[in-house]
């Protein structure tokens, strides 16, 4: 009997090292663990089931206007890219221009940065519009003077696989919805020489992961808070490949 407690005594005492470990990651809230994952295809929908792999992070309103929103993201990475799922509750769709490359955050985005590199101030920003819009830029960004910059043979597997969706209403400027998605997947090759091999577990990358809405006024949301402008690199947070 007495080893019996014993063993249960030592078991709980592992699970509760275990408990306070899993507590001290999720703690963390500048950082956010990504899962690995096979490569798969994106439809704008978030339904493959390596989705199953990433759990939602909030992304918090950083500049209100109006109605609270709601916004949540997965990241997963795999050998040969890095994933990524927005949804973001929302009423309508302030999104006109239908173009690639346009100035996309003048109107409802969601926005990623990577900056894989911290030895140089060079990093990667990708914009996605709810009509499936995109804008992949590189930026230097010295002592906060930045400039976007478009890659070069943007094309094959260097292009950015990307899709979005909209649920309660249609995919049409101005429509009435209930939420929209956007899904979808940066390949390695497109972010050389800032990435010369792909992560592995251990990896860790700085990026931060930011909305903009434009139903009733200039509203923002982000990961990790700036003090206005989504370009404060040294702000953002730590993305860590598990």
């Amino acid at each position: 009997m007495k080893r019996i407690a014993f063993a249960l005594a030592v078991l709980l005492g592992i699970n509760a090292v275990n408990a306070t470990y899993s507590y001290a990651q999720r703690s963390d809230l500048t950082q956010l663990i990504v899962r690995k994952t096979n490569d798969f295809q994106v439809n704008g929908n978030g339904d493959n089931i390596e989705w199953r792999k990433a759990g939602w992070v909030p992304i918090t309103v950083q500049k209100a206007s109006g109605k609270t929103l709601s916004t949540k993201v997965k990241v997963l990475y795999s050998t040969t890219g890095i994933y990524f799922l927005f949804q973001c509750e929302d009423d309508k769709l302030t999104a006109t221009i239908q173009e690639d490359f346009g100035a996309l955050y003048n109107e409802d985005v969601v926005e990623v940065f990577l900056w894989p590199d911290q030895s140089v101030p060079i990093y990667f920003e990708y914009e996605l519009s709810p009509l499936n819009y995109e804008l992949p830029i590189l930026v230097p960004n010295l002592n906060g003077k930045f400039q976007g910059w478009k890659p070069w043979n943007y094309e094959g597997d260097t292009k950015v696989q990307h899709a979005t969706s909209i649920q309660g209403g249609n995919k049409v400027s101005n429509a009435t919805i209930k939420s929209w998605m956007a899904e979808f997947f940066i390949p390695y090759r497109l972010l050389n020489p800032i990435v010369q091999t792909p992560p592995t577990a251990g990896t860790k990358w700085k990026g931060n992961l930011y909305r903009i809405d434009y139903d009733r006024d200039y509203a923002t949301w982000s990961w990790q808070k700036t003090s206005g402008s989504f370009h404060e690199f040294k702000k953002f947070g730590t993305l860590v490949f598990d």
